[in-house]
């Protein structure tokens, strides 16, 4: 079978995907990108509460930032407080390999379809709960947001600058971080209950995704007993390696090791820093962090940054420009790496959504369906798990889809 022909690597794998906004949609698109059947299940009426409330908002009714998490799916809807709905899910349970959910923890065991439950029924499943601060401690009830989880592990007490008002990181790490941590650890599972036939749940947290990342931070604090305080652009164990302003604005550079530093030195005219007792190491460099920024700087104001970038890359120093979104977006390297695709969808046309982050060589992702319609395939799935046109019309009439 040549690569062309040869089936995603998750092809014929059934993933319920009972999750809203980000963590848990995110995940599921992952396993949707690589071949798993995804069937998304939303409350009847919204739906994921970011069809509406997430960025900016298309011509239909779902915004982008709902079909940039919900590619590759199919929408059944299902009320899970219905006595007929929950005897649908267990259906769909009953032949799926994956489910994944997001609510507030104890929720889904409230409502009669907890792994427990759901185990009895098909102990093969995997079952992936996303929360913001997990199933068991003191926090688990909290509500669980991004924020919460930067602020709350530490990561918010080293994000920014020395005595600025607390910052969160730009874009949300917890979110994506739990994201990709719930689905590495939910595909491991799989493969161990493709072998033993026993599947097994998964508690993943956006405070301990949160934690984990700060293992540099950490690490540093457990060592010498100091607690990390934020640095701005720059880096606790080597320097210099930070953004640094020129003549027309900022660029980022790093001369980490000793040999870039002299290197550095030299290329700049600037031998003096060399022998320079403030500098002539890591570890003087880092305890005299803001004069060598400043001594740097003064080099640096009397060319732009694309002087800067250039040379430096040229002399085999790394540096880089820092560019906004559509300058990101808009570079060439971006369009080689198909950051940006566009997918068709049934009433918005044509929609942007950010590329694959990773690449296969042999199976490469592909987007097999659009984002769906709400509901868009609540029929044709339950037929698929043997549920005709009539029951379908009793389940209707008992509530299972809303009333």
């Amino acid at each position: 079978m040549n690569e062309t022909t040869r089936p995603l690597p998750l092809a014929g794998v059934r993933v319920l995907d009972i999750s809203q906004v980000m963590a848990g949609p995110y995940a599921c698109m992952l396993l949707g990108d690589l071949g798993a059947d995804v069937i998304k299940i939303e409350p009847p009426g919204t739906g994921d509460q970011t069809r509406g409330s997430m960025g900016f908002k298309m011509k239909g009714a779902d915004s982008l930032g709902f079909l940039n998490m919900n590619r590759n799916k199919r929408s059944v809807t299902l009320d899970l407080k219905s006595e007929a709905g929950k005897e649908v899910l267990k259906t769909l349970a009953a032949e799926a390999d994956i489910l994944v959910e997001n609510y507030r923890p104890g929720a889904l065991k409230r409502l009669g379809l907890g792994y427990e439950v759901i185990k009895e029924i098909n102990p093969r499943l995997v079952y992936t709960s996303i929360s913001g601060f997990g199933q068991t401690g003191p926090w688990a009830d909290r509500p669980g947001f991004d924020l919460m989880a930067q602020a709350m592990s530490g990561v918010m007490s080293v994000t920014g600058y020395p005595d600025s008002p607390p910052v969160k990181a730009g874009v949300p790490v917890a979110d994506i971080g739990c994201a990709l941590f719930a689905i590495y650890a939910t595909l491991a599972a799989y493969i161990g209950a493709k072998n033993t036939g026993q599947g097994q749940y998964i508690d993943a947290a956006l405070f301990d995704t949160a934690m984990a990342f700060s293992v540099w931070d950490t690490c540093d604090w457990w060592g010498t007993g100091k607690e990390p305080q934020p640095l701005g652009t720059s880096n606790k164990m080597t320097a210099p390696y930070q953004a640094m302003a020129c003549a027309d604005g900022y660029f980022v550079m790093g001369a980490n090791n000793q040999k870039l530093w002299v290197q550095l030195c030299k290329l700049m005219g600037r031998e003096e820093l060399i022998a320079d007792p403030r500098f002539t190491t890591i570890s003087q460099r880092l305890a005299h962090r803001a004069e060598l920024q400043d001594e740097l700087e003064q080099s640096f104001s009397v060319k732009g940054k694309d002087y800067w970038v250039e040379t430096l890359l040229a002399n085999g120093i790394p540096a880089g420009p820092i560019l906004s979104y559509p300058e990101a977006f808009g570079s060439e390297h971006a369009k080689v790496r198909n950051m940006r695709m566009e997918i068709d969808h049934p009433v918005e046309g044509k929609v942007p959504n950010i590329g694959f982050a990773v690449k296969l060589s042999g199976t490469p992702q592909q987007v097999r369906r659009h984002p769906p319609l709400l509901g868009e395939h609540t029929e044709e799935v339950l037929a698929e798990a043997g549920i005709g046109s009539e029951q379908i019309a009793q389940l209707r009439a008992a509530g299972a889809f809303g009333s």
